[in-house]
């Protein structure tokens, strides 16, 4: 056992256990009466666990967040999490939907709560002194974890109901709760031996540090690699980044000087744009070897233990390999599926994208000074060129119509046609928020003015917030004991500007930007009773983000929204044709290096994990699918974090792709209509069967609901410019 830290005379109660069981010494009742009293008054005043306040049915108390209160709230939540959960174990009532699942459904609310703080200390607000808490904790939260899923009296309780809803079916949704339950803890080794379940558990706790010291490297790699560089050096870059970069590296001690962080909106940005090829090769270096430099922060060896691990987990329960277990709740069911989509697309994507080289290559023979031959790190710098020559079409122009707040304005036009949402800022100090650029509005509907929730949005990178986008939820909508609002949040990483200018992002960020929305309009239109209901199917969740980015390229919004910064003129006429001729240009780019990604996902767990050198097989794995020289994969194995930080996208990443079939498939579905995209009886659907339900009910199912059918890969393919295979040899 390790050793435990109890700081400033707090004791929680998880401690306290675990420091008796190890304890020689004998306590009075006295001193045992003293220990419960100090807890219980620990309970009481730590803001972590305390319920939240104020409008809004409650918010996060993220003002008076406190470092220091972390550990003990985490380990009284625990604690108080396990005691309801024996509680309902050991009911001497014969097991029932109300008595056992319901019950489940309702505990935890103060561990809720302090895991709303550990997510924002860990994503938003990241420190050195947090990580070592983090290390500390990840492990005790696996062994939490692990003592409910293998809860043996808990488990016969719930398979009882479920075998008596095989029998005599509950309602709907409850049906469907009981069984998303029962599988969840079937899958998690609730049926192993005891010996078994011991192991299953061990191999828990080892990989929660191995995900926590995996994703903490790679901020630590974004932290420390920064490139400067110098007025003279400036060449090709457009004004706002200048501005910016030069407020990174003052920020950094560096004044006079300008910095490139490791994030990937500085990268992408610099490389795009940037005349210095040097400098664009260090770049680019210091980026995609995050995770790879053979020092502190590599994660080679992190890589090879968590696949091991992993595979010795599911063999506990008889399975040959991680992505069988992984995908049998998944809409893909099988690790085949998957890799049968991919390669239905791979070879048309590498296709286009040596197409593209070749026209990179020949601009930059006519254009270079010295001879060269493409890099990855002149992708972007030569596909912007051939882009500018090809479609007279300029992104640093595109960027000038692209402002932050507009865009926000645009989202919220668009809830509003859709959803029939209304969002309305919150005036500052109403809302604690965990800093100062983070702001808040309300959500509610337009026609009856009924609250919704509300949105949070954190829009720029920082120093110990961690790279890309995503979205979150602080409080999930559910009735089943009384209704409850949402707290939604989304997060993004664009680089603050100076004082007084305006935030400009490019097409992509911009895209990305109504993709996140797109996963918080998916939690605020949530219409279900069970919190377990709200739970996401991976190769599902990402479609409905992915189907919200197609609304940011129609007329509606680039007529209202897409305003230079300058004069407000709406984008003209003719560079919005540009855009949608050139909307499929450098989609052989695009889709090869996220599907490099994804199949080295799916190999990776495929594979035999002894003797495996991550980077060898990396490299022989793409040299085999014939992975062209000049791209790298979107997130190289050593920094991704989508699959070894965690398992929510572990064999899981190609989800996007399965989710963008969806995608095409249902964007059809508008064009379609006489409404267009913003077709009424089209979005009542969308909403009713795609949105609302949530977990609700099987997706395959939801999805023929809405578009009467399944999906078809034709379309994906018709969207990127690819050859469709049924379509092949038509005129």
């Amino acid at each position: 056992m390790k050793e435990q830290i109890i700081s400033a005379g707090k004791v929680s109660g998880l401690v306290a256990l675990l420091a008796l069981a190890s304890c020689t010494s004998v306590q009075t009742p006295q001193t045992q009466d003293t220990q419960a009293a100090t807890e219980q008054k620990q309970a009481e005043t730590n803001v972590l666990l305390q319920e939240w306040s104020g409008p809004y049915q409650g918010v996060p108390a993220f003002d008076k967040m406190n470092l220091a209160d972390l550990k003990p709230a985490m380990e009284k939540g625990m604690a108080l999490n396990l005691a309801e959960i024996e509680a309902i174990a050991n009911n001497p009532q014969p097991a029932t939907f109300e008595n056992t699942i319901e019950q489940m459904e309702r505990a935890g609310e103060e561990l809720n709560r302090v895991f709303t703080y550990y997510g924002i200390w860990g994503s938003n607000m990241s420190t050195p002194e947090f990580r070592e808490i983090q290390k500390e904790l990840a492990p005790k939260i696996s062994e939490f974890s692990s003592k409910i899923s293998q809860n043996e009296k808990l488990f016969q309780r719930i398979k009882t109901v479920y075998e008596n809803s095989q029998k005599n079916p509950l309602p709907a949704d409850q049906q469907r709760v009981v069984e998303l339950i029962y599988k969840n803890f079937a899958m998690e080794g609730a049926d192993l031996s005891p010996e078994k379940k011991q192991r299953y558990a061990a191999i828990n706790k080892e990989l929660s540090s191995l995900y926590t010291a995996f994703g903490n490297n790679i901020l630590a790699d974004e932290e420390k690699y920064v490139v400067y560089f110098t007025k003279d050096q400036l060449s090709g870059l457009p004004e706002s980044f200048v501005k910016a970069a030069a407020k990174a590296a003052a920020d950094r001690g560096k004044p006079g000087q300008y910095a490139v962080t490791n994030t990937r909106s500085s990268m992408d940005q610099f490389l795009t744009y940037s005349d210095e090829r040097g400098l664009r090769e260090q770049v680019w270096k210091n980026y995609y070897s995050r995770g790879d430099n053979n020092d502190a922060n590599d994660n080679k060896q992190n890589i090879v233990n968590i696949l091991k691990l992993r595979k010795e987990r599911v063999g506990l329960m008889g399975y040959d390999n991680y992505a069988e277990w992984r995908l049998q709740d998944r809409m893909a069911k099988t690790p085949e599926a998957a890799m049968e989509l991919m390669m239905a697309v791979w070879p048309a994507a590498t296709a286009r994208a040596r197409e593209e080289v070749a026209d990179m290559q020949k601009l930059a023979n006519a254009t270079s000074k010295t001879k060269i031959t493409i890099e990855p790190w002149d992708y972007r710098y030569y596909a912007e060129k051939v882009r500018k020559d090809k479609y007279d079409l300029d992104s640093d122009e595109v960027k000038n119509y692209l402002e932050l707040g507009n865009l926000t304005q645009a989202m919220f036009f668009t809830a509003g046609e859709l959803f029939n949402f209304n969002f309305k800022p919150v005036p500052e100090g109403t809302v604690p928020v965990f800093q100062e650029d983070v702001k808040v509005w309300e959500v509610t509907d337009k026609t009856t003015g009924e609250h919704i929730g509300l949105w949070y949005l954190d829009p720029f990178a920082r120093q110990g917030k961690r790279s890309g986008a995503w979205a979150t939820t602080y409080r999930a909508h559910t009735t089943f004991d009384g209704k409850k609002n949402v707290l939604s949040s989304n997060n993004s990483n664009f680089v603050k500007p100076a004082p007084g200018e305006p935030v400009l992002v490019s097409w992509d960020d911009a895209t990305t930007f109504f993709h996140e929305f797109g996963h918080a309009l998916h939690f605020l239109a949530s219409n279900v009773k069970y919190p377990t209901l709200n739970s996401g199917v991976r190769d599902y969740t990402e479609f409905q983000s992915q189907l919200l980015e197609r609304w940011l390229s129609t007329d509606k919004v680039i007529n209202q929204f897409l305003k230079h910064y300058k004069t407000g003129e709406p984008m003209p006429k003719e560079l919005v044709a540009k855009i949608k001729k050139a909307a499929t240009f450098n989609q052989g780019f695009e889709t090869t290096e996220f599907l490099a990604s994804a199949l080295m996902d799916m190999h990776f767990h495929l594979a035999d994990p002894n003797n495996l050198d991550p980077d060898k097989f990396e490299k022989e794995t793409l040299a085999k699918l014939g992975m062209p020289k000049e791209i790298v994969m979107r997130h190289r194995s050593p920094h991704f974090g989508h699959v070894f930080s965690g398992e929510g996208y572990a064999t899981a990443y190609y989800g996007y792709m399965w989710a963008d079939v969806l995608t095409s498939d249902a964007s059809e579905a508008f064009t379609e209509a006489p409404g267009g995209f913003y077709d009424k009886d089209v979005a009542a659907k969308l909403v009713k069967y795609l949105f609302a339900p949530r977990n609700s009910m099987d997706p395959a199912e939801a999805y023929r609901m809405f578009r009467g059918r399944d999906a078809k890969i034709d379309a994906l393919m018709r969207d990127r410019g690819f050859p469709v295979p049924n379509e092949q040899g038509k005129k």
